[in-house]
């Protein structure tokens, strides 16, 4: 099977719009430029791509730093991992929120 750069270019466009995140500012995230990234999103120019390059930007996106390179050999990448590290980078989110939350407290009590 031949690689998919469609497919990557789609997952990288819905995940840009999931997270909200602006094409620069997925570029600041994995140290990657925008002309690579604006290639990558509309498949212009498809080539062969360092492995760390599609794990930067799946990193970046909040992805295993595999993902990309699953989507790309058109494996289905493992949404339940995915979403067991959501779910984790969630819970510490909260907690951080609660911390705060006392701290704001204190001061005002």
């Amino acid at each position: 099977m031949g690689k998919d750069w469609d497919a990557v270019a789609t997952a990288i466009n819905t995940r840009l719009a999931e997270l909200d995140l602006t094409q620069r500012e997925l570029a600041e995230r994995s140290g990657v430029s925008t002309a690579t990234l604006r290639q990558l999103q509309n498949n212009y120019e498809p080539r062969r791509r360092s492995p760390r390059l599609l794990a930067a930007i799946s990193e970046a996106l909040r992805w295993p730093s595999d993902h990309l390179a699953q989507v790309l050999e058109g494996e289905s990448p493992e949404e339940e991992a995915d979403l067991r590290a959501e779910v984790a980078r969630l819970r510490k989110d909260v907690a951080e929120l609660r911390e705060r939350l006392g701290v704001l407290e204190e001061k005002q009590a």
